[in-house]
């Protein structure tokens, strides 16, 4: 199988913290790749025609994307329960969607700052997109404790990618104030083997 990835994507990030957990890191051949929505650069348009990364070629050639297919089929192969049968699998799956919405909700800010031309920045809609995470953080903080405090799942690993790029790309923001129990999850998952070995670089 390949992956394609970029070291600061958090979705791709996702996928390589997955592999490492379940011990298919050794399985995969991750292939670099770099491209914007304006250009899509290197990324493989052959087997994501949206032009998003992580894509993982299967090895048949077939392709499976975006990054919560991929996670749950590499959770299948690898018959790890990241994903849980029955009906809790909804509030992980819950918890890895309210994940990846803080994740478009970021990229969709360092889109505007990087993409769009200066005179037509517009930040009453960059604010728009803060207010999605900060209410995102409060019903994490408030309703979503106890869960992540049981045994690792894949929304878990969503919410520590998310979390930690917020730290990446918008630090100022300080997303931790009023958020104090969510923190110190973030601080424990964040000493995981798989969070230190994937930890983008600016």
């Amino acid at each position: 199988m390949r992956l394609f990835h970029s070291p600061t994507t958090p979705y791709g990030r996702k996928v390589m913290m997955l592999l490492i957990e379940t011990g298919q890191d050794g399985d995969v051949e991750v292939v670099n790749v770099a491209g914007t929505p304006l250009d899509p650069g290197t990324q493989p348009l052959g087997l994501n025609p949206l032009g998003k990364i992580p894509a993982l070629e299967l090895d048949d050639g077939s392709a499976l994307y975006d990054s919560r297919v991929i996670c749950r089929y590499l959770d299948d192969r690898a018959g790890a329960g990241l994903y849980p049968a029955g009906a809790s699998v909804w509030r992980v799956l819950t918890l890895e969607a309210t994940a990846d919405g803080i994740l478009e909700a970021a990229l969709l800010m360092v889109y505007e700052g990087r993409l769009r031309p200066e005179p037509l920045h517009f930040a009453p809609w960059v604010e728009g997109q803060w207010a999605k995470i900060a209410r995102a953080l409060d019903t994490l903080e408030a309703r979503w404790i106890d869960h992540l405090a049981g045994p690792l799942d894949g929304g878990q690993i969503a919410l520590a990618c998310a979390l930690s790029y917020l730290d990446f790309r918008h630090d100022a923001r300080g997303w931790r104030a009023g958020h104090p129990r969510l923190s110190a999850w973030h601080a424990d998952m964040a000493s995981r083997p798989s969070m230190t070995v994937t930890e983008p670089r600016p």
